[in-house]
């Protein structure tokens, strides 16, 4: 179940409008690592989450909290398109080509489609999409998925915070960048515990080991021209999860056979088989009369 109340969790209130600033903050609203991907991350998760306890609380919490995010930029947004009505942006433009420039770079939907409002999309006006989430039901795999979606959030409303001047703005992204702070840690503290309890390091834990290639379990095969990678801690020393030894190998053999495959039936219409490989003669193309 869920209440909502009237009150925003933080500020969302800009000094003026700026129609093309709206259309930039869509990005962290609904693009692939925006709020509305985390807060449906999170409750999917949640939903989903068939261990009872602090997992599934902890990620109700935050998908929760994740809601709030998006009110806030949706009405940031919605205040951001204030007072820029399109007959006001029109008069604007032909009283000053400069502005009109600058103001050509809004998202026309802003004003056609949802009347001065934010959307579920992103900052080129693609739909949010359901695929952007990940709910496996694992939550070491899924955990780390959350470390890397608030990493790559955080960046990008970093990035939109040096992207504008206004104070009130500034004021609500440095929440959300504080917010981004402490979920990073919390995911990674989480995954830190989930990690101890389950006594190893990769996902899936249950999958038994010896079904697996276990001789090249912890094997850095160089297919590159440089070397470089072989210095790292992940290509010497024991392996993290205390399983196995890392190693480099220089130069990895091809452990497989050559890949063949046997002629189409006829009624494929392949390429046919054709003599051994070796100089064809062509004859010459009849010159056209």
């Amino acid at each position: 179940m869920f209440y909502h109340i009237k009150e925003m969790q933080y500020h969302a209130k800009p000094e003026r409008p700026d129609p093309v600033y709206a259309k930039k903050l869509q990005e962290v609203l609904g693009g692939q690592f925006g709020e509305i991907t985390v807060m449906m991350q999170y409750l999917f998760q949640g939903w989903n989450c068939r261990v009872e306890g602090k997992y599934k609380d902890l990620l109700l919490d935050v998908g929760t909290e994740e809601i709030a995010h998006v009110e806030m930029l949706a009405t940031m947004i919605a205040r951001l398109l204030d007072g820029t009505p399109a007959d006001v942006q029109e008069q604007a433009a032909k009283a000053n080509p400069v502005l009109g420039a600058v103001m050509g770079g809004m998202n026309p939907q802003h004003v056609i489609v949802s009347g001065l409002g934010s959307k579920p999309s992103d900052s080129e006006g693609y739909p949010w999409n359901a695929k952007y989430i990940i709910a496996s039901g694992n939550l070491l795999a899924d955990f780390r998925h959350n470390l890397a979606a608030e990493s790559q959030g955080r960046l990008q409303v970093c990035r939109l915070y040096e992207m504008t001047d206004d104070r009130g703005v500034k004021d609500m992204l440095s929440w959300l960048i504080a917010r981004d702070a402490y979920h990073q840690n919390m995911w990674a503290a989480a995954i830190a515990e989930l990690e101890a309890q389950l006594g190893d390091i990769v996902a899936p834990t249950t999958f038994p080991r010896e079904l697996e290639k276990q001789q090249v379990s912890y094997t850095l095969f160089n297919f590159s021209a440089g070397e470089e990678s072989s210095t790292g801690r992940w290509a010497q020393g024991p392996s993290l999860d205390g399983r196995g030894t890392f190693r480099y190998v220089a130069e990895p053999p091809a452990f497989g056979d050559r890949s063949t495959l046997p002629p189409a039936p006829p009624n494929v219409y392949d390429t046919p088989p054709l003599p051994p490989t070796g100089a064809v003669d062509v004859p010459p193309r009849k010159e056209e009369e």
